[in-house]
């Protein structure tokens, strides 16, 4: 449904989100929903390079009925116009599921489950994801705009974990991540603390055997990361069973500390130590949510970096 009002080029229509339908054909089995502003439309905009901002989906619940998922997206993309008319950028959000039959494979935070799982309609998300960027990069060319390859990603709690680990599954597919309260603990870029193996996604232990390759420290370095968090938030994904099973349960919390706060410095040494150009950021007096200050730096990050 087209969205009244114009933002910046008076002449330029504005066109509404943009329902994408799935197409298996293409490598995605799920729809899409995408967000251009007026502006890169605009006559002047169409011979400059544009950026998709990809904002992962977190419905918040489980729910085997695709039309729950579908119906958060909705509200989710009609939020967007404000956002992608200040950074001047195409906003996609995918419609992923996330069964309540097959509770633990939480699929919004792209957790193991959700990679090595035999269940084709769960596994590899983010692969399907890519070629959701992909088909909008040639819709989108179609119309004479020109989309760049690499995307920026940004998400807070499972949305945050989804944009965290999919930045690390395809670092030459990112320009920058901003990630918020990422379930208790962001992946490293480590193989080993104190002589125990870190699997995926606690760390890259396995992760040729998971992704198929070998971790791209290379092309990571070259991510900036935005890490941010309240120093009350007490929201740990990593109790509970849809997210970490027993053995990384067991191993995070004696290694690394028993809430996520008491894990933030941690983890931010080891990005530190390997080299990434990663920024974390704790709040003062903030539980689990984003905040005005929150939103501004975001907002500041993805626009010094799209």
């Amino acid at each position: 449904m087209p969205i009244a009002g114009v933002f910046g080029q008076t002449q330029t229509p504005q066109i509404g989100p943009q329902r994408v339908a799935a197409d298996p054909s293409k490598k995605f089995s799920y729809p899409y929903y995408l967000y251009v502003p007026a502006e890169l439309r605009a006559a002047d905009a169409k011979p400059q390079k544009h950026t998709i901002l990809v904002l992962p989906n977190n419905t918040g619940k489980l729910s085997d009925d695709f039309t729950v998922h579908e119906a958060d997206v909705k509200r989710r993309i009609a939020q967007a116009p404000a956002i992608a008319s200040m950074l001047k950028v195409v906003v996609l959000i995918p419609v992923f599921p996330r069964p309540e039959t097959d509770w633990r494979i939480y699929t919004h935070a792209l957790d193991r489950d959700s990679i090595v799982t035999e269940k084709n309609e769960y596994r590899r998300l983010d692969l399907q994801l890519i070629a959701m960027i992909d088909d909008a990069r040639w819709r989108l060319s179609t119309e004479n705009l020109r989309i760049e390859k690499r995307v920026l990603i940004s998400g807070f709690s499972a949305q945050g974990m989804f944009a965290n680990r999919f930045t690390f599954l395809h670092p030459d597919r990112v320009k920058a991540a901003a990630i918020g309260s990422p379930g208790g603990w962001p992946i490293v870029p480590v193989e080993k603390f104190d002589d125990k193996d870190l699997r995926y996604p606690i760390g890259i232990a396995d992760f040729p055997l998971v992704s198929g390759r070998k971790l791209d420290t290379a092309a990571l370095r070259r991510v900036p990361l935005f890490f941010f968090m309240g120093d009350k938030d007490d929201n740990d994904s990593v109790v509970f069973g849809d997210t970490y099973d027993d053995e990384d349960r067991d191993l995070i919390i004696p290694l690394f500390g028993r809430t996520p706060v008491d894990r933030w410095e941690i983890a931010r040494s080891l990005y530190a130590k390997a080299g990434l150009n990663a920024e974390f950021k704790l709040y003062p007096g903030v539980a689990h949510t984003v905040t005005l200050p929150m939103r501004d730096d975001i907002r500041a990050f993805l626009l010094k970096h799209k």
